[in-house]
């Protein structure tokens, strides 16, 4: 028995497999040592034949709807040779259906091997970088007993750098890639204060979320505030004899407006 689309296989696959964890114990059950193997794809059961892309298929379905526990029961009913390296296990949606079980089960050791000895393509980096992240600072919570702050985010982040296998290579600074900063400043400077449309069209455009967005331009405003008191601070006493500076020297607008700085302080609390 063939199937035509992924629902109509995890359909199946709940009637012949209801509990899922008996799985490895059926297909152990459904050849006779004497049975020459099947010419069928590595998971086969009496009457189907189940291919490598259709369990692929029934993990990536099952990880979308956040079905964490049937997944994990799928996964553990898998069958597994002898090096653990076949046609079902090297699949990259099996691989992070995987992970993001041992994510969600606490098992971050598990997690972080996956991690670091599967390449996985870009489009699955954002979920797993988070992940990634996400383990450490849970670990890291753990041993100091307290939640973390940005300064510890950003050192672990330091102690603990994204894997090649789920980073593309691109030079991040405090989270941000350069080419999202860039975007970010050219932004700012046509308009500090972006409504929600604007924060929306610029979170599609970053890959970020609305939220970051609008943290990020909150923190730069409050920088530029503070360079702002500091460049009045430092006006006030370079000139007090001479009556006072001229606007562009103090680093205000004639009509009184704090001119815009683009600086390099992008920091973690961008985040």
């Amino acid at each position: 028995m063939m199937f035509r689309s992924t629902l109509d296989f995890f359909s199946a696959s709940r009637i012949f497999l209801p509990n899922f964890a008996d799985g490895a114990q059926l297909l152990a059950r459904s050849r006779s040592p004497e049975e020459p193997p099947s010419a069928c794809p590595p998971l086969a059961l009496p009457g189907l034949c189940f291919s490598a892309s259709q369990i692929a298929g029934v993990c990536e379905t099952l990880e979308e709807t956040g079905d964490i526990e049937r997944l994990a029961r799928f996964l553990w009913s898998l069958p597994v040779t002898a090096d653990g390296r076949d046609s079902i296990s090297e699949h990259e949606s099996v691989q992070r259906a995987r992970a993001v079980v041992a994510y969600h089960t606490g098992s971050f050791r598990e997690l972080y091997h996956i991690l670091e000895t599967h390449r996985f393509t870009r489009a699955s980096h954002g979920k797993l970088q988070a992940m990634w992240l996400e383990a450490h600072y849970r670990e890291a919570e753990k041993l100091r007993g307290r939640p973390l702050g940005p300064v510890d985010k950003y050192r672990v982040r330091k102690k603990f750098p994204l894997p090649r296998t789920i980073w593309d290579g691109e030079q991040k600074t405090h989270c941000f890639k350069e080419r999202t900063r860039g975007l970010l400043r050219e932004w700012y400077l046509q308009d500090p204060y972006p409504n929600p449309g604007k924060k929306r069209e610029l979170a599609h455009a970053t890959g970020l979320t609305p939220t970051q967005v609008g943290n990020w331009f909150k923190n730069r405003r409050q920088r530029d505030r503070a360079a702002a008191a500091k460049n009045r601070l430092q006006h006030h006493r370079m000139c007090p004899s001479r009556g006072g500076c001229s606007p562009s020297e103090s680093g205000e607008r004639v009509d009184g407006e704090t001119l815009l700085s683009v600086t390099d302080s992008d920091s973690d609390l961008d985040v």
